[in-house]
């Protein structure tokens, strides 16, 4: 288990996978005259294959499948990969993303200068390729031969538009062997490639879970999250999801595929209208541009390639986000029509940790664990998930401090698979997550005892004994604040110097607030109080309260109670009720 924040480490140190040194190994190769043969990734079916099997692959390298080689042909570009035989359209999306980041691909394919094929000394070419990835907070160095599979001499797995173009067959031969081998990468996450390529957060996004296609602000807000990540230099993907087998990779009516990883290869306010009269009107439209790690099979609904739509746009708008009819896998769609059809977005953001940076940084720490079984409960660190509440609380816990409220959180966890082989098969991952609970200050640690220790504070200051939770309902009959007969309500929770709010509910006598305040109470006599008030423009006005000891005997469903005046005033002397539930407990995981 690795939980950490990231960035700032595009350019920390890179250690060599399995000790393997680029420079020593070419300059060994160089010395022999002989080209390189890699001995922990052979040309052989166990660097191709778990189980299945296919005959008549050749291993060549690519002076033997065409004459004049290169890493790149005409620069790099999205438009250079194609998915071959193996279902990793997620490691080639990834790549189409990665070739329009220059700063990126520098990092994944290094030296590349001096990696190309150089006419001028053949002798100087060993076979001997390296590319680096992030894994599990480190860099690695990952060192290949140019040795690469082939069927009737044609490349079987990832491969360019050009026959003599190799950058995306060789860094899909260094992935496949960070992986165990290239069927690793059938049905695969874009997710992790694209933290693999960047040493970024991936954040994936539940399009039919949000339901942006139905509400307009969710979705401004969310296209203004995908731009500034695209701005910022991060990577996108997203995809259709399958319901079933018989749904993978099924075409839709409107050219889309199911089940299938598209690369976001653009994002941008579309200026529509022509000369001048278009920078008058200032009608812009959110828009996205994905590309098809097929090179084919592109949408064909309103913006695609060839319809009428364009024709809203000037010439010099179309050039500008480099506009194409070519049947080349890339297409353009409304942010609106992106939400309707599809249903996964994954965000892969870049995190900035320099102190010297002018833009927003970020403090970063990195926690290694495990889930360890030990019969002490004291000791024992793989308590389940939180419907085992018996253990919950010996798994492994770190506590962090958030110094201001404004600050912004960003939690990721990775775990290492398990060293696959040819005989163990395949190995999935375990399914794992996390909860995090608001908790005294502290720094960024593991906790390693049983409880906090106890000083001379402890009997001052205390620990949590009762956990309540209030979720507060509705409320009905407050007092009319205008003319119309309405207010404008807000709930406030409050506890031990804790406190929630909930947004303002607008002309209204009878709110529905459906919030909840969760607390942890070092002082259980203490009460919980619950108050309404009515916002105003200069000042909020008082609107009653009810006070609640949060027993953890009381147990009952739902309260319905008249609300009070402050002070010891008569509990009914205000006029409104308000329902809500409590629920408290002795164990701080009931709840």
């Amino acid at each position: 288990m690795l939980l950490q924040g990231r960035w700032g480490r595009m350019f920390s140190s890179v250690k060599p996978y399995e000790n393997q040194r680029y420079a020593s190994l070419k300059k060994e190769c160089q010395r022999r005259k002989q080209l390189f043969e890699d001995p922990l990734f052979p040309a052989n079916d166990d660097s191709l294959f778990y189980k299945s099997r296919i005959q008549g692959i050749q291993w060549k390298r690519p002076k033997e499948i065409c004459d004049d080689p290169h890493l790149f042909v005409d620069g790099i570009s999205s438009h250079d990969l194609h998915q071959g035989q193996v279902g990793n359209c997620w490691f080639v999306a990834a790549c189409s993303s990665l070739a329009s980041r220059e700063s990126l691909w520098q990092k994944v394919i290094p030296d590349w200068k001096e990696q190309e094929w150089n006419p001028e000394k053949p002798e100087s070419y060993v076979g001997i390729f390296h590319f680096q990835f992030w894994r599990f907070g480190q860099w690695l160095d990952v060192v290949i031969d140019d040795r690469l599979p082939t069927l009737h001499n044609q490349l079987i797995y990832c491969h360019s538009n050009s026959r003599n173009e190799f950058w995306c067959a060789l860094v899909e031969k260094a992935y496949a062997k960070l992986s165990g081998c290239y069927e690793a990468l059938d049905g695969g996450n874009t997710a992790d490639a694209l933290v693999d390529f960047t040493g970024g957060v991936s954040e994936p996004i539940d399009l039919t879970e949000g339901d942006y296609i139905a509400d307009e602000a969710k979705r401004n807000v969310l296209f203004e999250r995908v731009l500034k990540v695209h701005n910022r230099g991060g990577l996108i993907s997203c995809s259709i999801k399958a319901t079933s087998a018989a749904d993978m990779e099924a075409r839709l009516a409107c050219g889309l595929v199911k089940g299938h990883a598209y690369a976001v290869t653009d994002v941008r306010k579309v200026r529509l209208g022509h000369g001048l009269l278009s920078f008058f009107k200032s009608e812009k439209l959110d828009m996205i541009r994905m590309r098809n790690p097929w090179g084919e099979r592109e949408w064909n609904g309103p913006w695609s390639d060839t319809s009428e739509e364009w024709q809203k746009v000037s010439k010099s708008e179309r050039e500008k986000m480099g506009m194409t009819v070519e049947d080349d896998g890339e297409f353009w769609m409304t942010f609106e029509d992106f939400c309707k059809y599809f249903t996964d977005i994954i965000k892969c953001r870049l995190i900035n940790t320099s102190y010297l940076s002018i833009h927003k940084t970020w403090e970063e720490a990195v926690l290694r664990g495990a889930w360890t079984r030990n019969s002490d409960p004291l000791k024992n660190r793989c308590g389940g998930c939180i419907n085992h509440k018996d253990t919950f609380l010996q798994n492994p816990q770190y506590v962090f401090d958030v110094k201001k409220t404004e600050d912004e959180v960003l939690i990721s966890i990775q775990q290492k698979p398990k060293r696959t082989s040819r005989k163990e098969g395949k190995g999935e991952n375990l399914a794992i997550g996390f909860d995090i609970h608001k908790v005294d200050h502290g720094s960024c640690i593991e906790l390693t005892l049983d409880e906090p220790p106890h000083t001379c504070w402890s009997g001052m200051c205390g620990y949590p004994q009762v956990v309540s939770q209030i979720h507060v309902l509705a409320a009905a009959g407050l007092k009319n604040q205008d003319s119309q007969g309405g207010a404008d309500p807000y709930v406030i929770i409050k506890c031990e110097g804790q406190k929630v709010r909930s947004p303002v509910k607008k002309n209204t006598v009878s709110p529905e607030f459906d919030i909840k305040g969760l607390f942890y109470r070092k002082k259980p006599g203490q009460p919980i109080i619950v108050q309404i008030w009515n916002h105003n423009l200069i000042s909020d006005e008082f609107l009653g309260q009810v006070v609640l000891k949060g027993d953890p005997s009381d147990r009952q469903s739902v309260h319905t109670l008249h609300l009070q005046d402050k002070g010891n005033r008569r509990s009914n002397d205000l006029p409104g009720t308000i329902a809500l539930r409590l629920l408290s407990s002795n164990t701080l995981t009931n709840v």
